[in-house]
Protein backbone atom coordinates (compact mmCIF):
# COMPACT_ATOMS: atom_id res chain seq x y z
CA UNK A 1 0.00 0.00 0.00
CA UNK A 2 2.89 2.26 0.89
CA UNK A 3 3.70 2.12 -2.87
CA UNK A 4 0.58 3.11 -4.26
CA UNK A 5 0.46 5.87 -1.96
CA UNK A 6 3.96 7.15 -3.30
CA UNK A 7 2.85 6.56 -6.78
CA UNK A 8 -0.06 8.41 -6.74
CA UNK A 9 1.53 11.84 -4.58
CA UNK A 10 3.92 12.14 -7.36
CA UNK A 11 1.76 11.49 -9.92
CA UNK A 12 -0.66 14.33 -8.74
CA UNK A 13 2.28 16.65 -8.34
CA UNK A 14 3.40 16.31 -11.46
CA UNK A 15 0.14 16.57 -13.18
CA UNK A 16 -0.26 20.02 -14.50
CA UNK A 17 -3.25 21.98 -12.84
CA UNK A 18 -3.77 25.60 -13.22
CA UNK A 19 -4.01 28.12 -10.10
CA UNK A 20 -7.77 27.98 -10.25
CA UNK A 21 -8.26 24.33 -10.16
CA UNK A 22 -5.46 23.40 -7.42
CA UNK A 23 -7.01 25.88 -5.25
CA UNK A 24 -10.34 24.56 -5.79
CA UNK A 25 -9.12 20.90 -5.21
CA UNK A 26 -7.26 21.64 -2.35
CA UNK A 27 -9.96 23.70 -0.62
CA UNK A 28 -12.06 21.16 -0.91
CA UNK A 29 -9.57 18.52 0.52
CA UNK A 30 -8.80 21.14 3.90
CA UNK A 31 -12.80 21.47 4.35
CA UNK A 32 -13.21 18.01 5.13
CA UNK A 33 -13.98 17.08 8.48
CA UNK A 34 -11.36 14.30 8.85
CA UNK A 35 -8.62 16.57 7.35
CA UNK A 36 -9.50 19.40 9.84
CA UNK A 37 -9.57 17.43 12.81
CA UNK A 38 -6.52 15.59 12.26
CA UNK A 39 -4.93 19.45 11.42
CA UNK A 40 -5.91 20.54 14.67
CA UNK A 41 -4.86 17.67 16.70
CA UNK A 42 -1.35 17.87 15.32
CA UNK A 43 -0.56 21.20 15.15
CA UNK A 44 2.49 21.09 17.03
CA UNK A 45 3.84 17.48 15.49
CA UNK A 46 3.68 19.09 11.69
CA UNK A 47 5.77 21.88 10.37
CA UNK A 48 4.75 25.23 9.30
CA UNK A 49 4.77 24.61 5.42
CA UNK A 50 3.32 21.02 5.94
CA UNK A 51 0.12 22.32 3.84
CA UNK A 52 1.68 23.54 0.89
CA UNK A 53 4.79 20.23 0.91
CA UNK A 54 2.11 17.42 1.92
CA UNK A 55 -0.97 19.10 -0.71
CA UNK A 56 -0.62 16.36 -2.84
CA UNK A 57 -1.49 13.78 0.35
CA UNK A 58 -3.87 15.51 1.85
CA UNK A 59 -6.04 15.66 -1.73
CA UNK A 60 -4.80 11.70 -1.99
CA UNK A 61 -6.35 11.19 1.53
CA UNK A 62 -10.05 13.20 0.46
CA UNK A 63 -10.16 11.64 -3.39
CA UNK A 64 -9.53 7.97 -1.82
CA UNK A 65 -11.85 8.45 1.24
CA UNK A 66 -14.60 9.70 -1.01
CA UNK A 67 -14.67 7.68 -4.01
CA UNK A 68 -14.64 4.31 -5.06
CA UNK A 69 -11.60 2.64 -6.25
CA UNK A 70 -9.79 -1.06 -6.10
CA UNK A 71 -7.74 0.57 -2.87
CA UNK A 72 -10.63 1.79 -0.87
CA UNK A 73 -12.81 -1.30 -1.65
CA UNK A 74 -10.10 -3.34 1.04
CA UNK A 75 -8.39 -0.29 2.96
CA UNK A 76 -9.12 3.15 4.42
CA UNK A 77 -7.25 5.91 3.49
CA UNK A 78 -5.77 7.80 6.95
CA UNK A 79 -3.59 10.58 7.58
CA UNK A 80 -0.06 10.41 9.39
CA UNK A 81 2.74 12.25 10.14
CA UNK A 82 6.25 11.53 8.61
CA UNK A 83 9.49 13.89 9.89
CA UNK A 84 7.01 16.64 10.75
CA UNK A 85 5.05 16.24 7.59
CA UNK A 86 2.05 14.84 6.55
CA UNK A 87 1.58 11.30 4.66
CA UNK A 88 -1.25 8.94 3.75
CA UNK A 89 -1.66 5.89 5.54
CA UNK A 90 -3.70 2.36 4.45
CA UNK A 91 -5.00 0.09 6.66
CA UNK A 92 -7.36 -2.80 6.08
CA UNK A 93 -10.76 -2.25 6.07
CA UNK A 94 -13.61 -4.01 8.11
CA UNK A 95 -14.44 -5.83 5.27
CA UNK A 96 -10.59 -6.77 4.61
CA UNK A 97 -10.15 -8.29 8.35
CA UNK A 98 -12.91 -10.34 8.14
CA UNK A 99 -11.99 -11.92 4.93
CA UNK A 100 -8.72 -12.19 6.15
CA UNK A 101 -9.45 -13.78 9.37
CA UNK A 102 -12.11 -16.45 6.89
CA UNK A 103 -9.27 -17.16 5.07
CA UNK A 104 -6.81 -18.02 8.33
CA UNK A 105 -9.59 -19.94 9.43
CA UNK A 106 -10.26 -22.26 6.19
CA UNK A 107 -6.58 -23.01 6.10
CA UNK A 108 -6.07 -23.66 9.91
CA UNK A 109 -9.41 -25.90 9.60
CA UNK A 110 -9.35 -28.62 6.81
CA UNK A 111 -13.13 -30.12 6.81
CA UNK A 112 -13.21 -33.10 4.68
CA UNK A 113 -16.42 -34.13 4.25
CA UNK A 114 -17.99 -32.55 7.57
CA UNK A 115 -21.42 -30.73 7.86
CA UNK A 116 -21.05 -26.94 7.66
CA UNK A 117 -22.31 -26.22 10.57
CA UNK A 118 -19.39 -27.69 12.64
CA UNK A 119 -17.60 -24.41 11.69
CA UNK A 120 -20.04 -22.82 14.31
CA UNK A 121 -19.57 -25.06 16.66
CA UNK A 122 -18.59 -23.10 20.66
CA UNK A 123 -17.42 -24.97 23.34
CA UNK A 124 -20.05 -22.77 25.38
CA UNK A 125 -22.61 -24.45 23.63
CA UNK A 126 -22.01 -27.37 24.47
CA UNK A 127 -24.28 -28.16 27.26
CA UNK A 128 -26.83 -30.73 28.80
CA UNK A 129 -27.58 -34.44 30.53
CA UNK A 130 -24.69 -36.53 29.90
CA UNK A 131 -21.72 -33.99 28.45
CA UNK A 132 -20.07 -32.92 31.65
CA UNK A 133 -17.50 -35.83 31.26
CA UNK A 134 -16.28 -34.86 27.54
CA UNK A 135 -16.87 -31.05 27.95
CA UNK A 136 -14.28 -31.47 30.88
CA UNK A 137 -11.94 -34.27 28.38
CA UNK A 138 -11.88 -31.62 26.03
CA UNK A 139 -11.34 -28.44 28.11
CA UNK A 140 -8.43 -30.46 30.10
CA UNK A 141 -6.99 -31.30 26.18
CA UNK A 142 -6.50 -28.08 25.08
CA UNK A 143 -5.31 -26.77 28.49
CA UNK A 144 -2.60 -29.19 28.27
CA UNK A 145 -1.64 -29.01 24.67
CA UNK A 146 -1.40 -25.40 24.78
CA UNK A 147 0.92 -25.40 27.96
CA UNK A 148 3.09 -28.74 27.62
CA UNK A 149 5.75 -29.69 25.50
CA UNK A 150 4.91 -33.06 25.49
CA UNK A 151 3.12 -35.47 24.14
CA UNK A 152 -0.78 -34.57 24.80
CA UNK A 153 -3.25 -37.77 23.86
CA UNK A 154 -6.49 -36.63 21.64
CA UNK A 155 -10.05 -38.34 22.54
CA UNK A 156 -11.60 -41.13 22.15
CA UNK A 157 -15.52 -39.72 21.88
CA UNK A 158 -17.79 -43.17 22.20
CA UNK A 159 -21.14 -42.97 22.07
CA UNK A 160 -24.83 -43.53 20.34
CA UNK A 161 -26.47 -41.55 18.07
CA UNK A 162 -27.00 -37.88 18.14
CA UNK A 163 -25.31 -37.44 21.55
CA UNK A 164 -23.20 -34.49 20.06
CA UNK A 165 -19.76 -36.77 19.47
CA UNK A 166 -19.02 -34.71 15.93
CA UNK A 167 -20.52 -31.26 17.35
CA UNK A 168 -17.63 -31.99 20.76
CA UNK A 169 -14.59 -32.29 17.88
CA UNK A 170 -15.67 -29.39 15.98
CA UNK A 171 -16.11 -27.23 18.90
CA UNK A 172 -12.42 -28.18 19.90
CA UNK A 173 -11.54 -27.55 16.68
CA UNK A 174 -12.58 -23.93 16.43
CA UNK A 175 -11.25 -23.15 20.14
CA UNK A 176 -7.91 -24.49 19.06
CA UNK A 177 -8.01 -22.08 15.57
CA UNK A 178 -8.10 -19.49 17.92
CA UNK A 179 -4.69 -20.36 19.79
CA UNK A 180 -3.15 -20.85 15.95
CA UNK A 181 -3.32 -24.69 15.84
CA UNK A 182 -3.86 -25.89 12.89
CA UNK A 183 -6.68 -29.23 12.74
CA UNK A 184 -7.90 -31.80 10.17
CA UNK A 185 -11.12 -33.11 10.55
CA UNK A 186 -12.69 -36.14 8.30
CA UNK A 187 -15.47 -38.28 8.40
CA UNK A 188 -13.77 -41.36 7.66
CA UNK A 189 -15.95 -43.66 6.01
CA UNK A 190 -16.20 -40.78 2.80
CA UNK A 191 -12.50 -40.70 3.51
CA UNK A 192 -12.20 -44.54 3.04
CA UNK A 193 -14.26 -44.60 -0.24
CA UNK A 194 -11.98 -41.43 -1.33
CA UNK A 195 -9.46 -43.87 -1.10
CA UNK A 196 -10.53 -46.83 -2.39
CA UNK A 197 -10.99 -44.68 -5.68
CA UNK A 198 -7.87 -43.14 -5.70
CA UNK A 199 -6.51 -47.05 -6.22
CA UNK A 200 -6.46 -46.28 -10.09
CA UNK A 201 -5.22 -42.66 -10.08
CA UNK A 202 -2.04 -43.63 -8.67
CA UNK A 203 -2.83 -40.75 -5.69
CA UNK A 204 -3.48 -42.90 -2.60
CA UNK A 205 -0.25 -42.16 -0.86
CA UNK A 206 -0.01 -38.35 -1.44
CA UNK A 207 -3.81 -37.94 0.07
CA UNK A 208 -2.24 -40.40 3.02
CA UNK A 209 0.83 -38.45 3.24
CA UNK A 210 -1.34 -35.11 3.26
CA UNK A 211 -3.56 -36.69 6.16
CA UNK A 212 -1.27 -38.42 8.79
CA UNK A 213 1.02 -35.01 9.30
CA UNK A 214 -1.44 -32.83 10.16
CA UNK A 215 -1.08 -31.11 13.62
CA UNK A 216 -4.39 -32.21 15.02
CA UNK A 217 -6.08 -34.92 13.51
CA UNK A 218 -9.79 -35.65 14.12
CA UNK A 219 -11.22 -39.10 12.71
CA UNK A 220 -15.24 -38.94 12.85
CA UNK A 221 -17.66 -41.84 12.80
CA UNK A 222 -14.94 -44.22 12.32
CA UNK A 223 -16.24 -48.08 12.44
CA UNK A 224 -19.45 -46.85 11.01
CA UNK A 225 -19.11 -48.70 8.08
CA UNK A 226 -17.28 -52.15 7.21
CA UNK A 227 -13.57 -51.57 6.38
CA UNK A 228 -11.53 -53.75 3.72
CA UNK A 229 -8.01 -54.97 5.22
CA UNK A 230 -6.27 -52.95 2.67
CA UNK A 231 -8.62 -49.51 4.31
CA UNK A 232 -7.78 -50.85 7.64
CA UNK A 233 -4.16 -51.57 7.18
CA UNK A 234 -2.79 -49.68 4.50
CA UNK A 235 -4.43 -46.28 5.13
CA UNK A 236 -5.68 -46.46 8.74
CA UNK A 237 -3.23 -48.24 9.90
CA UNK A 238 0.00 -45.92 8.29
CA UNK A 239 -1.70 -43.10 9.20
CA UNK A 240 -1.70 -43.98 13.04
CA UNK A 241 1.49 -45.81 12.91
CA UNK A 242 3.15 -42.59 11.84
CA UNK A 243 1.10 -39.89 14.28
CA UNK A 244 2.14 -42.23 16.97
CA UNK A 245 5.78 -41.96 16.21
CA UNK A 246 5.58 -38.38 15.84
CA UNK A 247 3.59 -38.04 19.11
CA UNK A 248 0.79 -36.29 16.89
CA UNK A 249 -2.52 -35.99 19.04
CA UNK A 250 -5.42 -37.87 17.36
CA UNK A 251 -9.43 -37.54 17.95
CA UNK A 252 -11.62 -40.00 17.23
CA UNK A 253 -15.86 -40.16 17.44
CA UNK A 254 -17.46 -43.49 16.98
CA UNK A 255 -20.83 -45.22 18.14
CA UNK A 256 -18.29 -48.20 19.16
CA UNK A 257 -16.20 -48.32 22.49
CA UNK A 258 -12.78 -48.76 21.94
CA UNK A 259 -12.99 -52.80 22.68
CA UNK A 260 -16.44 -53.01 20.41
CA UNK A 261 -14.14 -50.87 17.31
CA UNK A 262 -11.51 -53.77 17.95
CA UNK A 263 -14.17 -56.37 17.43
CA UNK A 264 -15.26 -54.78 14.24
CA UNK A 265 -12.07 -54.03 13.02
CA UNK A 266 -11.50 -58.00 13.40
CA UNK A 267 -13.81 -59.01 10.95
CA UNK A 268 -12.60 -58.34 7.62
CA UNK A 269 -14.95 -57.64 4.20
CA UNK A 270 -15.30 -61.53 3.86
CA UNK A 271 -16.51 -62.18 6.84
CA UNK A 272 -12.75 -63.97 8.28
CA UNK A 273 -11.57 -63.25 11.39
CA UNK A 274 -8.35 -60.99 12.03
CA UNK A 275 -7.77 -60.15 15.85
CA UNK A 276 -4.16 -59.88 15.77
CA UNK A 277 -4.43 -56.93 12.91
CA UNK A 278 -7.29 -55.34 14.73
CA UNK A 279 -5.26 -55.58 18.19
CA UNK A 280 -2.60 -54.17 16.42
CA UNK A 281 -4.17 -50.91 15.12
CA UNK A 282 -6.28 -50.70 18.45
CA UNK A 283 -3.23 -50.33 20.21
CA UNK A 284 -1.82 -47.45 17.85
CA UNK A 285 -5.67 -45.90 18.71
CA UNK A 286 -5.17 -46.32 22.46
CA UNK A 287 -1.97 -44.84 22.26
CA UNK A 288 -3.04 -41.60 20.66
CA UNK A 289 -6.09 -40.79 22.54
CA UNK A 290 -8.44 -41.03 25.52
CA UNK A 291 -11.56 -42.92 25.80
CA UNK A 292 -14.37 -40.98 26.53
CA UNK A 293 -17.92 -41.94 26.84
CA UNK A 294 -20.44 -39.34 25.77
CA UNK A 295 -24.70 -40.08 26.88
CA UNK A 296 -27.44 -38.29 26.82
CA UNK A 297 -30.32 -37.66 24.21
CA UNK A 298 -29.88 -38.27 20.50
CA UNK A 299 -30.76 -35.11 19.44
CA UNK A 300 -31.23 -34.96 16.21
CA UNK A 301 -34.34 -36.83 17.20
CA UNK A 302 -35.54 -33.92 19.09
CA UNK A 303 -34.40 -31.63 15.94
Amino acid sequence: MEKFSDALAEGLKNYHFNSQDYNRLLAKALNDPDVKKFLVENQDNISSDAIDVSAAAIYEFYNQKNNKSEINRNYYPKLIVSNHNIEVAYFPNKQKVEADQRKAYDSSLVLMDMPKDIRNANLNDYTGVGRKQAFDAAIKFIDSYLNSDGFIPGLYLSGDFGVGKTYLLGAIANELHHHNVKTTMMHFPTFAVEMKNSIGKNNVLDKVNKVKAAEILMLDDIGADSMSSWIRDEVLGVILQYRMQESLPTFFSSNFSMKELESHLGINQRGEREPVKAARIMERVRYLSMEVFVTGENRRIKQ
